[in-house]
């Protein structure tokens, strides 16, 4: 059972909706726009606003949708395999040659269905951070350090170590946005990639 609940997870997770939507929307490939993410930030360069709205929302359910249906089959445990599973799906999908997005939409949903005070804590520093940096990775970095934080906050003691992992895969998708903050290049919200 636990295998089917990863499974399911995974492959809940791996729908590449910004890439589809894009498609059907006629904004093109969009692993040929931008950053070539196939994530919300990258969907908004196409200036399809709605799309990228949904692309956010989209992601963010299958993460939710995935830990719901993982709590179904193994309760608590279950969705948070479910869960984690969907942000591996998200990052590294099989239909896309294992290169997806980098998680930040689709751990938020995540983080709603295992935890909602967390997930609104993850909302908040997100448009936060991003409102005062105005810089996209920033806000979902510091979004997905928040998590572990918020649980540890909460007494969430059983679903800290699910929330620090999903924190360090986020991290670990945003490699090349780290060296560039650090090197000072990393573009605001607006210009050529995220």
């Amino acid at each position: 059972m636990p295998a089917l609940v990863i499974a399911i997870g995974y492959f809940l997770g791996s729908i590449p909706f910004g890439l589809l939507l894009t498609r059907l929307g006629g904004a093109g490939d969009l692993r040929a726009i931008g950053s070539g993410n196939i994530g919300a930030t990258n969907v908004l360069r196409t200036g399809r606003r709605g799309l990228a709205a949904a692309t956010l929302f989209l992601d963010g359910l299958k993460g939710a949708l995935a830990a719901w249906l993982g709590a179904q089959f193994l309760g608590e445990g279950g969705a948070v395999l479910a869960g984690v599973s969907a942000l591996v799906g998200h990052c590294y999908p099989l239909w896309l040659r294992f290169l997806g997005g980098k998680g930040v939409a689709t751990m938020l949903g995540v983080s709603l269905a295992l935890a909602w005070p967390v997930g609104v804590a993850f909302a908040i520093v997100w448009l936060g951070a991003m409102a005062l940096s105005r810089i996209s990775s920033v806000g979902g970095m510091s979004a997905a350090i928040s998590a572990p934080l918020s649980a540890w906050l909460l007494g969430l003691i059983s679903l800290l170590p699910a929330f620090a992992a999903m924190a360090v895969l986020v991290l670990w998708r945003h490699r090349p946005n780290i060296v560039r903050l650090l090197r000072g290049e990393e573009p605001r919200i607006g210009a050529s990639r995220s």
